[in-house]
Formats: structure tokens, C-alpha cells, sequence
């Protein structure tokens, strides 16, 4: 079984796919496929507050799923590339099947 992958690998599957088991962070990496956003948009567009939004942009982060730079005094968050939008895109298209 040469396609399987080693263990390690698979852990790192696994923690990817839990980085989208939280529907905030879902919406989060949804809000962002259409542009770069700041915390406070952010924030506005998943109704909560910046510092809850903060935290899940940690983890998103981590994850490698998003990406930020700094614009004057604003810091912009985008996906990271585009193999989130096409994991995004396929998991809503399984979801609607």
C-alpha cells in the first residue's frame, strides 16, 4: 500500500481537518476567499468580538491557512493560497450533493 501515507503525515491531515471543524473559523476562511479583511471587519462579518476573532486567527495561523500583512497601523488577513479556497469550494459542493 504504497499510497498510504507515513503516520506523521496523517496527524498533519487530521489537525488540518480540524482547523475547519469549528464553523467560525469556516465562516472566518469564507469572509476571506472574497478579500482581505482586518480583525474589526472580520469581527463584523462573524458577529463576534475582536478578541474571540483574534483567537481563531491564531489557530488559522498555526494552521497555515491564512495569511496577514501590515498596512500602516492595520494588519490585513487573506488565505494563505489557493488550496484553501479549493478545499472550502469541495467541501461545500460534498456538502450540497
Amino acid at each position: 500500500m504504497a499510497n498510504i501515507p507515513e503516520k506523521e503525515i496523517m496527524e498533519q491531515i487530521a489537525e488540518l481537518f480540524k482547523a475547519f471543524g469549528d464553523p467560525t473559523r469556516v465562516h472566518i476562511l469564507s469572509l476571506l476567499v472574497e478579500q482581505e479583511l482586518c480583525v474589526g471587519d472580520i469581527a463584523q462579518g462573524v458577529e463576534l468580538s475582536q478578541s474571540a476573532i483574534s483567537h481563531q486567527l491564531r489557530i488559522l495561523k498555526q494552521m497555515h491557512l491564512i495569511k496577514f500583512r501590515r498596512e500602516g497601523k492595520n494588519i490585513l488577513y487573506s488565505l494563505a493560497d489557493d488550496h484553501v479556497r479549493t478545499i472550502l469550494q469541495m467541501g461545500l459542493e460534498h456538502v450540497l450533493e
